[in-house]
C-alpha cells in the first residue's frame, strides 16, 4: 500500500517536472537568441526548405535593388562597387524650394559627425529630377553648399527608375507632382542600409533630433553587427 502511494505521488509530480524542463529549455533558447540591434525594415518573405528531412523556415528580409548611376564627376557608380559599406541616402533635387536645402544641410552635418568612420560609410543623394540635374549641375549644388566630403555621391540617372528605387528599395516617397513646389513630391527621409543591403532605419532628415539619433544608430550598427568600434 505504501509503495502504491509513493508511485502515485511520483506520478503526480511528473507533469511539473516536464513543465520545469520545458521552461528551462525555453529560457536557454531565449538567452542564446540575440535580437538585432536595429530592426529590419520593409516587406519580408518566408522561404521553406528541407534540411535532413525536416522543413526549415528562413526569413528573407527586404533588400535594396541593384542600381547604377552617374555621380557628380560623371563617373558610373554601381551598388556592387559600394558593397561592404553602410549606406546613408536621401532623395532630392537641386531646384527644390522647400525641404531639400535643410535636408542637405542636415546630411552634411551628419557626414561631419561621422567623419571618423568615413571609410565605412557611403553617403548618397539621388536626384529625382535628372533632366535638369546633370553632373555639372550637381557639382554647382555641392559647391553652393560647401560640401567637401569624399564619401558622398550625388547621383543622376533615369527619372522613373529613380522614383521607383526610392519607393520600393529605400522606402522613400518620390515622384513627379505638378501641384507641388518645383514639380516634384518627396519625403524628407534619410535611409540607413547595412552592409548586406537591408534597410535598418528611416529618419526624418529635417528633424535635428532624428538625425542625431541616426548618428547613434549608425555607430551601434557598426559596432554590434560588424565589430567596428563606432564610439567617439
Amino acid at each position: 500500500m505504501i509503495k502504491k502511494l509513493h508511485e502515485m505521488k511520483m506520478l503526480s509530480k511528473f507533469p511539473l517536472v516536464v513543465l520545469l524542463t520545458l521552461l528551462m529549455a525555453a529560457c536557454q533558447e531565449a538567452d542564446e537568441y540575440e535580437a538585432p540591434i536595429l530592426p529590419f525594415l520593409g516587406p519580408r518573405d518566408i522561404e521553406y526548405s528541407t534540411v535532413d528531412g525536416e522543413e526549415v523556415a528562413d526569413t528573407l528580409y527586404h533588400k535594396v535593388a541593384e542600381f547604377k548611376y552617374l555621380n557628380q564627376d560623371s563617373v558610373l557608380i554601381t551598388s556592387e562597387s559600394m558593397k561592404g559599406k553602410v549606406w546613408i541616402s536621401d532623395f532630392f533635387f537641386t531646384t527644390c524650394p522647400t525641404i531639400c536645402p535643410p535636408m542637405t544641410s542636415q546630411m552634411k552635418r551628419l557626414n561631419e559627425m561621422l567623419k571618423d568612420l568615413s571609410d565605412e560609410i557611403q553617403f548618397m543623394s539621388f536626384s529625382i529630377d535628372p533632366n535638369r540635374d546633370t553632373p555639372a549641375r550637381l557639382r554647382e549644388y555641392i559647391a553652393m553648399h560647401e560640401i567637401s566630403a569624399s564619401n558622398w555621391h550625388f547621383f543622376t540617372g533615369h527619372e522613373a527608375a529613380t522614383h521607383q528605387l526610392g519607393v520600393q528599395s529605400f522606402l522613400v516617397h518620390a515622384g513627379a507632382d505638378d501641384t507641388e513646389p518645383g514639380g516634384f513630391a518627396h519625403s524628407d527621409i534619410f535611409t540607413l542600409v547595412d552592409h548586406n543591403g537591408h534597410v535598418r532605419g528611416v529618419y526624418h532628415g529635417t528633424d535635428i533630433d532624428e538625425v542625431d539619433q541616426m548618428e547613434k544608430d549608425v555607430r551601434k550598427l557598426l559596432e554590434h553587427d560588424y565589430g567596428i568600434n563606432g564610439s567617439k
